[in-house]
């Protein structure tokens, strides 16, 4: 995280999160860095569809169709984060974090990141292994990290 921060530091960028599973992991490790205060915009936790809806203005008929846990939800949250945030680069993450709640379908450790970064956007499927909360949660921080490093 330490890099990232330098990196966008250095590159003049900022970034925002919307997080759902990770609950502020994500915005919780940037901001243990310091010097964060000068790349970290913004990060907002929508845990619930109602949060969703409201804050982010997602279309209600998005999370019905496909659920919360989904790409065209991940990139409806990371679109509408980067109207709201005006940051160069926007992070949005919602999966299932487990112990519970997955299905056949869509099972614990399935995670969705998506990235905006001017007008280029990316939705990261992942599915991870582990059936641990933490451990879901923390793999997910590691990987938008990574991708977000990737792309700057």
């Amino acid at each position: 995280m330490n890099s990232l921060v330098k990196k966008l530091t250095k590159k003049k960028l900022k970034i925002s999160f919307v997080e759902s599973c990770t609950g502020g992991l994500l915005a919780n490790t940037i901001t243990s860095v310091s010097g964060a205060s000068k790349v970290f915009n913004m990060g907002f936790i929508t845990y619930s569809n109602q949060a969703k809806i409201k804050i982010l203005n997602i279309n209600k008929n998005i999370i019905i169709k496909y659920g919360a846990v989904s790409p065209e939800c991940c990139k409806a949250m990371v679109i509408n984060l980067s109207k709201i945030s005006k940051a160069n680069i926007n992070v949005s993450i919602t999966g299932i974090a487990g112990p519970n709640g997955g299905t056949k379908k869509k099972p614990i450790g399935l995670v969705y990141i998506g990235i905006k970064k001017a007008n280029k956007i990316i939705i990261i499927k992942n599915l991870f292994k582990t059936k641990k909360r933490i451990s879901i949660q923390r793999a997910t921080v590691k990987k938008a990290i990574k991708a977000v490093n990737s792309l700057i």
